[in-house]
């Protein structure tokens, strides 16, 4: 008979889930994970490993269309293969989803495939009739594209699922949120060939990074031929046999215009519904919910992990949450999670990358105190690697604390701003200041140096600047 009483069960199988299956495992404890769908969650299948995908082949075909400028000739005449672009993504989402299951296996985490609710002190009903006992229960059931009345999901208007296999690159495509989901699904379908138009309510692109970050994105978009309008909502839509004809609110004044399809990527809600949460005290606060530091919530013996926990919405928040939160009932010493030493990233091109305060926060932040804030910047024009790459668009930005040097934030736009950011999260988490980033020795060349010139350019010592 399959067992049915576990340490612990996990309830969504996603990278919050199963990491917190396996450090449960790996702890010496009994573990169960329940997943309704596809194990990997939205993440691996849905969201971040398939849009980085496409977002690669778009990568490729934008190198193949600038070859001649690195004296490389007779690719310029390169033409996405949309089908083929949208089944490697898949193939590379199940690859990982069959990797995940090979892991759950390989650390004897007891599966079931079914939806779970609380029903009761250390107990879950599955639907599929069987009943689970536990006395540590984690809900990781992650979180849903938020829904807009004006644009009801279908045939031309999509959300992230049906964006990521369109059966043709529509001519002109509507994007509506230019968070990091709007910003990359606008990069890869112009890249394709599509006319795009992104759109915001609020004065910027990117809202939640630094101002000048994000007006230099803006830039870079539109000299792509990506058309942003900010300040801008859809208050109607109808879809017609030529498309959808959307009404726009923007700056004060109605545009009507139709696009071939339309993307919806305003946002997320968490996954709260048909949990049982009802009957116990466990709290939710505008679809999410509450947790303390250490993952628990208001019922004794159930947790919450990732993005139904709660901003930032980000993967590798998932995973390490779901660390601290086994470590943490397995008794080992931990510490909360700040939310300020959390990366976070955007694949669109070109890239942006941050971790901490923006400017202005940082400045709001100091100022309380009568302190000062000392600011670096450094251009990737004055890197020879970025140079030698033909990417020498883009900036690094510091911001530090000029009493204590702490590091306060960090900011990059640069295709490859993903990779660099790390290096700064690891500064970050070891409290380094602005004497050791500086006295850091980094290779040349490479585009990290440009990390170390944003640090000397704070304290007015930049070399290449």
């Amino acid at each position: 008979m399959t067992k049915t009483s576990f340490d612990l069960v996990v309830v969504g199988g996603g990278p919050g889930g199963y990491v917190a299956a396996i450090r449960a495992a790996q702890l010496g404890m009994s573990v169960a994970l329940v997943e309704r769908a596809e194990l990997g969650g939205i993440c691996l299948n849905w969201g971040c490993i398939p849009t980085k995908a496409l977002l690669h082949s778009a990568t490729v075909l934008r190198a193949c269309r600038e070859a001649a400028h690195y004296g490389v000739t007779g690719a310029a005449e390169a033409r996405p293969d949309l089908a083929a672009m949208v089944a490697r993504s898949r193939k590379v989402a199940g690859r990982l989803g069959q990797g995940v299951a090979h892991l759950m296996k390989k650390n004897g985490v007891t599966v079931f495939a079914a939806s779970a609710r609380l029903a009761g002190s250390g107990k879950l009903a599955l639907d599929n009739g069987a009943a689970l006992s536990a006395k540590h229960i984690i809900l990781a059931t992650g979180a849903r594209a938020r829904e807009l009345p004006a644009l009801p999901i279908g045939e031309r208007i999509w959300a992230y699922r049906q964006a990521l296999v369109p059966a043709e690159i529509p001519k002109s495509l509507l994007v509506v949120g230019a968070g990091a989901i709007g910003a990359e699904f606008a990069s890869f379908y112009r890249a394709v060939g599509a006319e795009v138009t992104l759109i915001d309510m609020t004065p910027e692109i990117l809202p939640q990074e630094d101002a000048e970050i994000s007006q230099l994105a803006r830039k870079a978009f539109e000299k792509q031929g990506i058309r942003v309008l900010t300040r801008c909502a859809v208050t109607a839509s109808s879809t017609t046999a030529d498309g959808v004809k959307v009404t726009l609110e923007h700056d004060g004044k109605k545009i009507e215009q139709t696009f071939d399809c339309v993307i919806v990527a305003a946002g997320i809600v968490g996954n709260v519904e048909n949990l049982g949460l009802e009957k116990t005290r466990v709290k939710v606060e505008k679809t999410h919910i509450v947790t303390d530091g250490l993952c628990r919530t208001g019922e004794p013996g159930v947790y919450a992990i990732g993005d139904v926990a709660g901003a930032p919405w980000l993967a590798h928040k998932a995973s390490h949450e779901a660390v601290l939160c086994v470590e943490a009932i397995a008794g080992l010493p931990v510490h909360a999670i700040d939310p300020l030493r959390i990366p976070a990233c955007t694949y669109s091109y070109p890239q942006v990358a941050s971790i901490g305060m923006t400017e202005a926060r940082a400045r709001e932040h100091v100022t309380k105190t009568g302190g000062e804030i000392r600011v670096g910047k450094f251009t990737f024009a004055g890197s020879g690697k970025a140079i030698a790459m033909g990417e020498d668009q883009g900036l690094v930005k510091t911001v530090f604390d000029a009493k204590s040097g702490e590091l306060l934030g960090a900011h990059i736009i640069h295709p490859e701003a993903s990779e660099l950011i790390t290096g700064y999260g690891v500064a970050a988490s070891l409290e380094a200041t602005e004497e050791d980033l500086m006295h850091t020795v980094f290779a040349h060349p490479t585009l990290s140096e440009t990390l170390h010139e944003s640090v000397l350019a704070a304290f007015g010592r930049a070399l290449h600047a």
